[in-house]
């Protein structure tokens, strides 16, 4: 029995385990949330000279309305629900037989049935589907802009219909780049949206690391936060990454059946999209007992804590992305061919805009940029030996602000990793 409960003696958690929802945050104005980011779009839609967008991603529909519905089936099956807005008016085409989800919304001027323009809908018939999809959407946005050859953003369209809009005479451009932007800078309500999802994961956090014992598998320990997040009115977890003893290093692999054994290390990525759509990103690793950490384990969590910590200290606003590639954290070479793919990436309701890459990365994948005040960024760090047995991930969620950084993820490190 004593082995049994070693790792819940030594919780460093102050209770947060034994919490079963994270405190009520009856005073977040969720109107004021919805109404800061349709806003957010349309100067971004202006800035871009876009005189329409029709979002189909259903992250992006959230974002822009406040809605959701079958948020997992509607990244598969677009369009199948989605939204066309233009500077005076949000229309929601919703699923069929679910038109009532998007009633009330204040974000939202007029819902409509949507025609689900996929293979699987359609059959065959597909490109008629698509066709009669572009034709009603061109009518509309003809009727809103009064503009013959709108400009019109799409984003995750199947390639039919993207080409059925062309044909139909709009000028379709990328969306992404104007929605990107608008959700990157997050109002004071909005910060509210995050913290309160952060609180809920780390609720979860605490109950998955109390958990822990030799002997479970990763599936089994992964879904104590699961129910945690669940319970606590949270959407979903968006990867499958808890992964104990070898399979820690490299990382990138997906939760399994396979049994944690003794004095192994438990990496987790929370990828919590959690209360209010806001995503939870930090990034824990534990020691699953019931002897002491070696000093290798010790030393790449170390190693980790340092990375982290460092890059966080650099990050201040007005800061280019160029810049901080070059005053981050210089990654040892002996970690470096299993390095994070990134330093740093921009966190709302999913990862999102900006990436910040590493030093060694930017002259091929970087691109630059500046931090702003208002972005919610995530620092990153796996390190892990090329042909080692183990590795370490761990991961901050912080807010930068007029003066510096604010951290917002406080979920505490090991200390029995750090001595």
């Amino acid at each position: 029995m004593a082995e049994l409960d070693w790792h819940a003696e030594r919780s460093d958690l102050d209770g947060l385990a034994q919490l079963d929802r994270a405190p009520a945050n009856d005073d977040i104005d969720l109107v004021a949330v919805r109404g800061y980011r349709q806003t957010r779009v349309r100067q971004q839609m202006a800035e871009y000279e876009v005189d329409a967008v029709i979002l189909s991603d259903p992250v992006n529909i959230r974002y822009a309305t406040g809605t959701r519905n079958m948020q997992v089936f509607s990244m598969r099956n677009a369009p199948s629900r989605y939204l066309l807005m233009t500077q005076t008016r949000a229309i929601l085409f919703e699923f069929t037989g679910c038109l009532h989800l998007g009633e009330g919304f204040e974000t939202v001027d007029e819902v409509r049935p949507s025609r689900t323009a996929s293979f699987v809908a359609a059959g065959p018939h597909i490109a008629d589907r698509e066709r009669a999809w572009a034709a009603e959407m061109a009518d509309t946005i003809r009727e809103l802009t009064g503009e013959t050859r709108a400009v019109v953003g799409v984003e995750r369209l199947n390639a039919g219909a993207a080409i059925a809009l062309k044909e139909a005479g709009l000028h379709v451009v990328d969306a992404q780049q104007p929605v990107e932007r608008a959700r990157a800078i997050k109002s004071p309500e909005e910060m509210k949206c995050v913290i309160a999802s952060l609180r809920a994961t780390e609720i979860g956090v605490g109950k998955l690391r109390a958990a822990i014992r030799p002997g479970l598998t990763e599936a089994e320990l992964w879904s104590v936060l699961h129910k945690s997040i669940i319970e606590q009115n949270g959407d979903y977890v968006e990867t499958r990454l808890l992964n104990a003893g070898a399979r820690t290093n490299p990382w990138f692999q997906e939760t399994s059946d396979n049994v944690i054994g003794a004095n192994e290390l438990i990496a987790l990525d929370t990828d919590v999209v959690g209360c209010h759509g806001y995503y939870a990103d930090f990034s824990r690793t534990f020691h699953s007992g019931p002897d002491q950490p070696t000093d290798l384990q010790k030393e790449l969590y170390k190693v980790a804590h340092e990375q982290v910590h460092h890059n966080m200290g650099i990050l201040k606003p007005g800061m280019s992305f160029r810049d901080y590639a070059d005053r981050a954290w210089d990654i040892p070479d002996k970690y470096y061919a299993h390095r994070y793919y990134l330093s740093a990436h921009g966190c709302g309701m999913t990862g999102e805009y900006p990436y910040l890459y590493h030093h060694g990365d930017f002259p091929d994948a970087g691109y630059d940029g500046t931090i702003e005040p208002g972005m919610t960024l995530c620092v990153e760090s796996f390190i892990g030996e090329d042909g080692g047995r183990e590795g370490v991930k761990l991961e901050q969620q912080v807010l930068i602000t007029e003066t510096g950084v604010d951290l917002l993820s406080e979920f505490p490190f090991e200390e029995a990793l750090l001595v």
